[in-house]
């Protein structure tokens, strides 16, 4: 009844199921995966949020990586901004996805050390790219910020091309190591996203607060694949049945067939 099996069209079929199955598992703890990492990763930005804020060199110092666990940490800082070695971060969207800078001013801390901060996004709205845009001028004198710590950026993590050549005072990437040795001082490792004081006039616009991945997503695909390879199988099962079904059927109408034809004279 299930000789059907071994022919070649059954067996190809048959070996397609045996390779679905175990890819479509794979699939889905892959997903799982990527569910406990962006489970994990929300938590830290939740925690960091939440905790309070403590003065930046209690989490960095110079030549110092900030960590997963101090990344989004609301730390202060109390000292002056340097406004003459202020440089622009090219090709930065802001909420509207539109393309403008980033401002990163050198904070210079009461000990001497520099902290940067990154003090929001400006418009590129000037006359040309090779331009130096019109920048609205921080607080002056001595004021204490507050912002969120950042680790360095790199192009491995963020897939930005550091580009040489660049116009004086235009940068790619946020990399305190980079910074020190144009700045040849002493400067903390990461930067801080500040958040206040808020900017006069709301320029530069401050960069909103980090957002949550959908944890919840790569679970219902994980969920998903699981539910498919365990469809395989059963879809394998039903296709069997019935095709052994229609051949006993039309085995037993070609029988019928042969008894009710007449008898050759």
């Amino acid at each position: 009844m299930y000789r059907f099996l071994m022919s070649r069209q059954w067996v190809i079929l048959t070996l397609i199921a045996l390779l679905l199955i175990p890819t479509m598992i794979r699939l889905g703890i892959w997903q799982m995966h990527r569910y406990e990492e962006r489970t994990a990763r929300n938590q830290l930005v939740t925690d960091a949020l939440s905790a309070d804020p403590v003065p930046v060199e209690k989490l960095t110092a110079p030549g110092h990586t900030v960590t997963s666990a101090e990344r989004y940490r609301t730390v202060t800082a109390k000292g002056r901004f340097d406004t003459e070695d202020e440089v622009v971060v090219r090709r930065r969207t802001n909420s509207d996805d539109e393309v403008g800078y980033h401002v990163l001013t050198p904070f210079v801390l009461d000990d001497g050390k520099v902290l940067l901060v990154n003090r929001g996004w400006i418009p590129s709205d000037g006359p040309s790219q090779t331009t130096f845009p019109k920048v609205p001028a921080p607080p002056g004198g001595e004021v204490t910020v507050e912002g969120r710590l950042m680790p360095d950026e790199t192009t491995a993590a963020s897939g930005i091309k550091n580009l040489q050549g660049l116009p004086d005072r235009q940068i790619m990437l946020i990399n305190s190591e980079q910074q020190a040795r144009r700045l040849d001082a002493r400067v903390l490792g990461g930067y801080i996203a500040q958040t206040a004081p808020e900017p006069k006039g709301d320029v530069p616009e401050l960069l909103g607060n980090p957002g949550k991945e959908d944890a919840a997503l790569n679970y219902a695909y994980a969920v998903q694949w699981w539910l498919f390879s365990a469809a395989v199988p059963v879809g394998w099962v039903v296709l069997a049945r019935r095709e052994a079904r229609e051949r006993a059927q039309q085995a037993a109408e070609e029988s019928d067939t042969t008894k009710t034809e007449p008898a050759a004279v």
